[in-house]
């Protein structure tokens, strides 16, 4: 299974695209895993919060196959602790599914057909945090389940 985190604008501090960096490594020693940004969109100041959400969702979408399964980071989504998100991995990996997609949306969220086309909504915290943050967050977690997974020392509980 590859695992691919898709999110819209680049990371612009050096330190986080750095910490991220880092664990993207790390995850390579379990499986196959894929950051993809998409370009921030042009002339936002000339959308609406509408327009904005149809134009990045069209960008996600175009980066979707049909097989994938699409899963959105959402602060309406299910909250996991580690262990249950190591859990729901371990279900997707057993499921045969190829590849799993989470999307880190923009600055309002999805669109309406990005919802259309999801499988599940997952949210890291009641809390709101930067779009740069959550991509630092969600690798960690992923380079956590793994190791979780394979019972190895990183996670105490």
């Amino acid at each position: 299974m590859t695992i691919k985190l898709l999110a819209i604008g680049k990371t612009d501090s050096s330190s986080l695209g750095a910490l991220i960096s880092e664990y993207e490594n790390r995850l390579k020693h379990y499986i196959k895993f894929e950051l993809d940004l998409i370009p921030d969109i042009k002339n936002t100041k000339n959308l609406s919060e509408a327009q904005q959400k149809d134009k990045e969702g069209e960008a996600i979408l175009k980066r979707i196959s049909a097989t994938d399964v699409l899963i959105l980071l959402d602060e309406k989504g299910k909250q996991y602790t580690s262990i249950e998100f190591a859990d729901y991995l371990q279900k997707k990996m057993n499921s045969g599914v190829k590849q799993v997609v989470f999307v880190i949306g923009g600055p309002y969220g999805f669109s309406d057909a990005v919802y259309s086309k999801a499988q599940g909504k997952i949210s890291l915290s009641k809390m709101t945090f930067s779009h740069q943050m959550i991509r630092l967050f969600i690798v960690e977690q992923f380079y956590r389940a793994f190791t979780i997974l394979k019972n190895e020392p990183y996670h105490h509980q």
